[in-house]
């Protein structure tokens, strides 16, 4: 039973990726005891991921708020604006593959209640929680275009246990990245263009999106 929901509730009884390919090495054998070979395992793999290792993503004794978070905190980083950082939503959500997106929402914030109170409680197992984005506009990639569109956008997020882990199933929404990380996208964009015409639209996008306030 989830530990974030109170007794009382009703729930509680894509780009090509360039692989890099190193040359291999052939080390001497040498035999170490099994428990310390698993030890070293352990030990090398916690430095890699950090303190979560053995905190297993959207495990149900966790609030399903904290996948949600999670999920959107990445989006606005521009995850889903290549596709080796699309990967890494993968662990939050249920789905594997999302249409090319031609249209990216840019927001100033966005947030997540954590009380169970203010979700939609469909049932012990499934949740819906509304996410609240600031947003700034819109970025049309096709045609470099821009347009202001202030506003407050809410979307409700359906979570589920999938397979034992809280999982985001729906809406697949368009990306919705935060407005330093398009500039900086923008920028990286006209660094790598050589056409004039296109060179001179992605300045002038960079320059609106740096003028938002």
């Amino acid at each position: 039973m989830p530990r974030h929901l109170p007794p009382t509730s009703p729930i509680a009884n894509h780009h090509r990726s360039q692989v890099t390919i190193l040359p291999s090495y052939r080390l001497p054998y040498v035999r170490v005891p099994l428990i310390l070979r698993i030890a070293v395992l352990l030990v090398g793999f916690s430095l890699m991921t950090g303190p979560g290792l053995f905190a297993q993503t959207g495990a149900l004794e966790h609030s399903p708020a904290e996948i949600v978070k999670k999920y959107f905190a990445l989006d606005q980083k521009g995850a889903k604006l290549d596709s080796l950082s699309f990967e890494a939503l993968a662990p939050y959500r249920e789905w594997q593959e999302e249409p090319a997106w031609g249209r990216v929402v840019v927001i100033r914030e966005f947030s997540v209640p954590e009380h169970y109170r203010q979700w939609e409680i469909v049932d012990r197992l499934e949740v819906v929680i509304p996410v609240t984005f600031k947003v700034i506009g819109s970025v049309y990639l096709e045609t470099a275009g821009f347009v202001p569109e202030p506003s407050v956008e809410e979307i409700r997020v359906r979570v589920k246990a999938v397979r034992n882990r809280w999982r985001i199933v729906e809406p697949v929404l368009p990306p919705h990245v935060g407005q330093k990380r398009m500039v900086n996208f923008v920028r990286e964009a006209l660094v790598k263009e050589q056409d004039p015409a296109k060179r001179e639209s992605l300045a002038r996008l960079q320059d609106e999106l740096r003028a938002v306030k």
